[in-house]
């Protein structure tokens, strides 16, 4: 039972191959202990995956049988359900999702009170040592499980970021990719003179098409293609828990994560002057440049919602961001929603009457060499070692997050992966030959 656990207790979530890796018993004991780590009724949502019925039965069975309530919220994005923690005052929530993974995934995201991750670091150990202990003697008063409408309330949740009769009647195209975007998403655009096309709305956890993960190039290239030939103004695509959003221009191009919190910031810094703003370290220097520009405060973070979430709520940030498409705010509890980051980009390119194209140039200030991932045998040797070459030439040295490697023109982070023997390098600068020369110079140390 260890060795198992510990391959799908991850940093952030519970994440693994159905059944092999997770079942029906594991999940049950998960829905128990959850219950018994968080005391109270359990929100439990789950997206269209082709297990996810299975295991809601079993967990919501664990649930029950520890003597807790489980709130059926029924199909669901992953934002929805930190929503109906939060709004609801609830204790906790568990969603059942393995986000962008293969069809043979499943998982459970976990959240306390008003939506507060749980992580590697707080709450999913105590998960798993109750798991692994066994022994979950069913409780003389056992729970109930009752159903709850989570999505009215939600969209209309959404709709308050955003002034509606400000919105233009643009002409978007959604890809769904057969995930949870499909349901949720038409629900939005029921409220907005947006003119929605949909791509493959049809909830199917085989993802038919392709795999409902965005960051792969090859998951948006009949979107970044229709959006072309067909003339929309934007394209969006989500991934298959609908909790992580990209946009791509009306030239075809995907908008990155951080240039997206880059639209965004204007708009909600003209609304909120002051605000502090959390954004990772991955991110592009223009996003703290903009930060400060339009009057707001810049907080550098990890990686990761379990570190950005609290630090949000420590500075009380109005928003926080992430190059990996997620997006935090803090009247959504400080939770990530796809949806809202859409919601409020479709205000500000109404507002501002240019193409995306052209208001994401004014952020291009930077040329960037995108993540690249090399595996390593020993991570922490080979950071040292690169860290030491870059030292030597006078370059400025940050740990917050793997090590960071600053110069005046050209900059780089170099983080290890939570789950592969990978280190992942993002390098930034003022000119492509920088950034190209740095990236070799990184590389070569890495494989030597």
């Amino acid at each position: 039972m260890k060795q198992s656990l510990d391959r799908i207790f991850k940093a952030y979530d519970i994440r693994g191959i159905y059944p092999d890796e997770l079942d029906e018993d594991i999940a049950y004991r998960i829905g128990y202990a959850t219950a018994k780590q968080l005391g109270g009724e359990i929100l439990v949502g789950r997206d269209m995956r082709l297990s996810s019925d299975k295991l809601f039965s079993a967990l919501t069975r664990g649930i029950i049988d520890s003597g807790s309530d489980a709130i059926d919220c029924g199909l669901v994005s992953t934002d929805a359900l930190y929503f109906g923690v939060g709004r609801f005052s609830l204790p906790g929530g568990v969603m059942i999702t393995a986000s962008h993974n293969p069809p043979e995934y499943n998982g459970f995201k976990i959240c306390g009170r008003e939506a507060t991750p749980m992580s590697g670091a707080s709450g999913l150990p105590e998960i798993k040592q109750m798991v692994s202990k066994g022994g979950f003697p069913k409780s003389k008063h056992p729970g109930k499980i009752r159903q709850i409408d989570l999505l009215a309330p939600y969209i209309e949740h959404i709709l308050s970021f955003i002034e509606r009769e400000k919105i233009a009647p643009l002409r978007i195209l959604v890809d769904a990719g057969n995930g949870m975007a499909g349901k949720v998403v038409p629900l939005l655009f029921e409220h907005l003179p947006c003119r929605l096309t949909g791509m493959y709305f049809e909830l199917d956890g085989s993802f038919p098409h392709h795999l409902a993960n965005p960051i792969a190039s090859e998951n948006t290239a009949e979107l970044r293609r229709r959006v072309v030939e067909e003339r929309f103004d934007l394209g969006a695509a989500f991934d298959g828990d609908a909790d992580r959003v990209f946009l791509v221009d009306e030239r075809g191009e995907l908008v990155g994560g951080d240039m997206l919190l880059a639209l965004i910031l204007k708009g909600i810094l003209q609304k909120n002057p002051g605000a502090t703003v959390v954004y990772n370290l991955i991110c592009s220097r223009v996003v703290p440049e903009l930060i400060e520009k339009y009057g707001g405060v810049p907080i550098r973070s990890r990686v990761g919602h379990a570190f950005i979430k609290p630090l949000m709520r420590k500075h009380n940030a109005i928003i926080g961001g992430e190059h990996s498409g997620h997006f935090y705010f803090r009247n959504n509890y400080f939770a990530d929603s796809g949806l809202i980051a859409l919601a409020v980009a479709l205000e500000v390119i109404s507002k501002e009457k240019k193409p995306l194209s052209e208001l994401i140039s004014e952020f291009k200030r930077y040329y960037r060499s995108g993540e690249i991932n090399s595996r390593v045998s020993d991570q922490r040797g080979k950071m040292k070692e690169v860290e030491q070459e870059f030292l030597k030439k006078g370059f400025k040295v940050e740990k917050l997050d793997g090590v960071s490697v600053i110069g005046n023109d050209v900059w780089f982070n170099l983080r290890p992966s939570n789950t592969e023997p990978l280190l992942r390098l993002n390098v930034e600068g003022k000119t492509k030959e920088l950034v190209d020369r740095t990236t070799e110079e990184v590389i070569r140390i890495l494989k030597r």
